[in-house]
């Protein structure tokens, strides 16, 4: 018998290099379906963008850290040399990981520069507005944060990473 080489009509791909663990039946016949990256939609990209965010707090509070106590830099310095340490650090693995490009590019390390500025605005003047309006300063800060999060993450999809800016 004779065999006819069918392709997957998801990839494009030939259907013996899609992954057969996943089928779906339609009638008499079963098809392969390609294989899906559970982290490719949004909230998997929200999530990726946070865990780096996440990654350079840690960078941040270390680099910070040895500038000043170790180092004996003034903490303006210390902490300005910190923060763009974390911000490159932050851009080179959302670049890679998060977002998935293949070369940094400097353009897009500017426009995150700038996002990250706009978030640390949103913030600071988030955190200002309700300690003055008498809630608890942590509180107003982890608000701020969140602030700022949304406005870095919605920022970043939708300009540093859109698709006009690969």
């Amino acid at each position: 018998m004779q065999r006819f080489r069918t392709f997957s009509e998801r990839t494009g791909k030939p259907d013996d290099e899609v992954d057969t663990t996943a089928r779906r039946r339609t009638g008499m016949f079963s098809r392969a379906l390609p294989r899906r990256n559970p982290m490719a939609g949004l909230p998997g990209l929200a999530v990726r963008f946070a865990v780096v965010g996440g990654g350079g707090v840690l960078v941040n509070t270390v680099v910070l850290f040895v500038l000043y106590h170790w180092a004996g830099l003034p903490l303006l310095a210390a902490s300005s040399i910190a923060v763009e340490i974390a911000v490159v650090h932050n851009y080179l693995l959302n670049d890679r990981w998060t977002f998935a490009v293949r070369t940094p590019s400097l353009r897009r390390f500017i426009k995150f520069n700038v996002t990250v500025l706009g978030g640390l605005a949103v913030n600071v003047f988030i955190v200002w507005s309700l300690v003055r309006a008498g809630m608890h300063l942590l509180m107003a800060n982890c608000l701020g944060i969140a602030a700022a999060f949304a406005v870095n993450f919605a920022s970043s999809t939708g300009w540093v990473w859109g698709r006009r800016s690969r």
